[in-house]
């Protein structure tokens, strides 16, 4: 009886605990529930991390040519040979020349073993250009010897380094634009729902005519507008731009609603009858009242963007050479050859496809998270 009115308390004290706890705590009690959002939370973590440190990761140099491997296919790693001896190794190459079609082809010879090892000395780079090393992840001990983990492209670069490098971009567009949306669609939509009248049929209608025009055209008249002799980063901050000034608006309707709601609210009320300014009212009490809603808003705002860069990198409207970014890499995936005998170079799509689906499941469970109270 003693074990049974123990068990009967225990749901007691878990909803008295739930009342007095703070909203962070409830935030994470809810989400740590979401089992696919936790995952995909690791493996964003895992991406940006990879973002973070891609002069570290990578191989290579991303722009590294050698023309003697060109649409080389990968070199498994291997730890263990035959024999049973541990050691860190890839197989070598044959080559061979069709002699109707007069194209060399490759294939993984397994008689030819090349060392690889783990934080060996490689091509000397500055760390966030900052820290001066030449020590990589992982690089072939014999530096003349080739070692292509994800094959080889159509002018012998190494697919796995520029993949890693083209994580920091794709990744941090998506990033940078959604943070420019976030402050257009805050300032906007607040605007739009504090006040009303006028004000807000004038943004209104600015979002319609926005969401009336078709994706792509609007793209690519925006990036036909941007000038061929633009270096790369100056082509990169109008690409993060254009789509800034396109997605806001789904932001910008959320946080109208919302301030409609809340701006007839008690405590709204009484900061008014305090003497809070306007300016303190919208920062400092409207708009802390849905935070974990932007938050999972914004979650959701930079698979969209990533999309975009990459769809308009892929059709030659966005980044191009020699910015390296997942759109980037798909665009050498567009003939019949690279999907028939290099079909390695459409891994970027699978990078692409793994963070937008980690993103979309993490937003689900910060929009779940976001209202704790709920059954």
């Amino acid at each position: 009886m003693a074990s049974v009115a123990v068990n009967a308390i225990k749901p007691i004290e878990k909803e008295a605990q739930a009342y007095v706890a703070p909203q962070w705590k409830l935030v994470w009690w809810k989400f740590r529930k979401h089992k696919l959002a936790l995952l995909s939370s690791m493996i964003m973590l895992f991406i940006y991390f990879v973002a973070l440190f891609v002069e570290f990761l990578a191989p290579f140099l991303p722009d590294q040519t050698n023309s003697k491997y060109l649409y080389a296919p990968p070199q498994p790693l291997h730890f263990v040979d035959d024999q049973g001896n541990w050691g860190l190794y890839v197989y070598g190459y044959t080559s061979t020349i069709d002699p109707i079609a007069l194209r060399r082809t490759f294939e993984v010879d397994a008689s030819v073993k090349l060392p690889v090892g783990f934080f060996v000395q490689g091509v000397p780079y500055k760390l966030f250009n900052l820290i001066p090393m030449d020590q990589h992840l992982i690089v072939p001990l014999d530096p003349a010897q080739p070692m292509y983990l994800l094959g080889a492209d159509r002018l012998g670069r190494d697919v796995l380094s520029r993949l890693i490098v083209g994580t920091r971009v794709s990744m941090s567009i998506g990033l940078i634009g959604v943070l420019m949306s976030l402050i257009l669609g805050i300032l906007l939509g607040g605007l739009s729902g504090y006040y009303g009248g006028n004000i807000d049929n004038l943004i209104q209608r600015l979002i319609e005519f926005l969401r009336s025009i078709p994706s792509i055209p609007l793209w690519m008249g925006l990036s036909a507008a941007l000038p061929l002799d633009w270096d790369p980063l100056r082509v990169y901050f109008a690409i993060t731009v254009i789509l800034s000034l396109i997605g806001w608006t789904g932001l910008a309707r959320v946080v109208r609603g919302r301030f409609l709601s809340l701006r007839e609210e008690d405590f709204v009320m009484a900061a008014r009858l305090d003497g809070a300014s306007e300016i303190r009212i919208i920062l400092g009490h409207m708009l802390p009242a849905f935070t974990s809603h932007i938050i999972a808003a914004i979650t959701l705002a930079i698979p969209g963007m990533i999309l975009s860069e990459t769809a308009l990198s892929f059709l030659g409207l966005g980044l191009r050479e020699p910015v390296v970014s997942w759109g980037v890499l798909l665009q050498n995936a567009q003939d019949i050859r690279s999907i028939a005998t290099a079909p390695w170079l459409l891994i970027p799509a699978l990078a692409v496809v793994v963070s937008v689906l980690a993103l979309n499941f993490l937003g689900d469970g910060l929009r779940d998270a976001a209202d704790p109270y709920s059954r």
